[in-house]
């Protein structure tokens, strides 16, 4: 009997507009998704765990990887390379799972050319106040790092139209709503070419 091909959902998001957190509950309420851990040459976080959170590698074991083509995507992002695993997503579609991608914009770009059918979303701040809030909340970076960052995240909501659908993380528990809606096919409402996206976009990048 032929096994179901799974469907491959990707989602990106400036930095500061809570993508992992939103991840993170979605997985817990959708136990049966499967999430595609990647590969990063970042230093690991204190609250993180290796082969978990990512695959951590430095960045010569990356770049022998980018030559073999074990990456479906790969991206250099604030200094650091992220890359997803060919193997990994590529057997769990084959067995029939839905499969979860938190990656951003570029490797959503990659993901688009080689993988078509996918479903993309992209999450978005209410505002730039809470962004900046945001990533100051973390507590780890320095001024100038936040300031950079937050330049790179309005540059990175620049390529919103570039995705399927988009949630606005305000509400915590609805933005969750949202992304269990998307996954589950009932996404009436959440598509990116809704009309309230384009305004909201227009504050975020003024």
């Amino acid at each position: 009997m032929n096994v179901r091909r799974g469907n491959l959902f990707v989602i990106a998001a400036p930095s500061g507009a809570g993508k992992t957190s939103l991840v993170r509950a979605l997985m817990q309420r959708m136990p049966q998704l499967k999430f595609s851990v990647s590969y990063t040459t970042r230093a690991k976080r204190a609250n993180e765990i290796d082969r978990r959170d990512y695959f951590f590698v430095d960045k010569p074991t990356f770049e022998k990887m980018v030559e073999s083509g074990a990456f479906l995507e790969h991206a250099r992002v604030f200094d650091n390379y992220y890359g997803t695993s060919r193997e990994q997503v590529e057997s769990l579609l084959a067995a029939g799972d839905d499969v979860l991608l938190e990656i951003d914009w570029q490797g959503a770009q990659q993901i688009a050319r080689s993988m078509p059918e996918r479903r993309s979303i992209f999450i978005l701040p209410p505002s730039r106040a809470a962004l900046e809030q945001r990533l100051r909340g973390r507590g780890t970076d320095s001024d100038e790092v936040i300031a950079r960052r937050l330049r790179d995240s309005i540059a990175d909501m620049s390529h919103w139209r570039e995705f399927d659908y988009v949630v606005i993380n305000d509400d915590f528990e609805r933005a969750c709503d949202d992304l269990e809606a998307i996954v589950r096919g009932a996404d009436h409402g959440l598509r990116a070419d809704r009309p309230e996206i384009r305004a909201l976009i227009a504050q975020l990048l003024d």
